[in-house]
């Protein structure tokens, strides 16, 4: 697997080890819980998998030719690794009401597909050509989507990260894992893909 979807997956692992269903489901008015941070990143993924798929099927690039303001755009975040914030995620790939159970047990496979599919078009049309158009960035190379996706990801990451934290503000987490609140409650946490 590629290094940036390989820190990509250890990431996502990482923030979410030990959060149960509740823990998932909480967050602030007006925010998404982190199975929402988690269900968009999945979307996200899914869409780059049906872009790539459908790459291969057409056996050509779908990448249009770069404007000025896509090399700046995709300079910022696969060049500098920077993800400029407050826009909002188009459409398709805002939360829907996935299970947290199941966000959890498929985003793992789904950047493994992900990955497998970028790199047959790697191999197919080269290192260096512009394989498929970002919906913001426009024309990607493949190692650009990985970088892309890596960069996106820890910036969501962070999110959950928030998350955790108002979390254990708000109860107590013990050495097994679970979370006792102020109501007394016990949760566990959600079964993780992997562990």
């Amino acid at each position: 697997m590629d290094a940036y979807l390989e820190r990509l997956q250890e990431g996502i692992r990482s923030a979410t080890h030990g959060m149960s269903a509740e823990d998932l489901q909480r967050h602030p008015e007006g925010k998404w819980s982190a199975a929402e941070v988690l269900e968009h990143l999945y979307l996200t993924y899914d869409g780059t998998v049906k872009a790539f798929e459908r790459c291969l099927r057409e056996d050509k690039p779908l990448a249009r030719s770069p404007l000025l303001k896509d090399r700046m755009r995709t300079l910022v975040v696969t060049g500098l690794g920077y993800l400029p914030e407050g826009r909002k995620a188009p459409e398709r790939t805002q939360p829907r009401g996935m299970r947290p159970d199941e966000v959890m047990r498929e985003i793992g496979p789904r950047i493994s597909a992900m990955d497998d599919l970028i790199t047959q078009c790697e191999a197919r049309f080269g290192k260096r050509t512009r394989v498929l158009d970002h919906p913001i960035l426009g024309p990607l190379t493949a190692c650009q989507w990985r970088k892309f996706h890596w960069v996106h990801g820890r910036h969501h990451l962070k999110q959950i990260q928030q998350l955790r934290q108002q979390n254990s503000r708000d109860g107590t987490r013990t050495n097994d894992g679970t979370t006792t609140n102020d109501g007394g409650r016990t949760s566990r946490p959600a079964d993780l893909p992997g562990k």
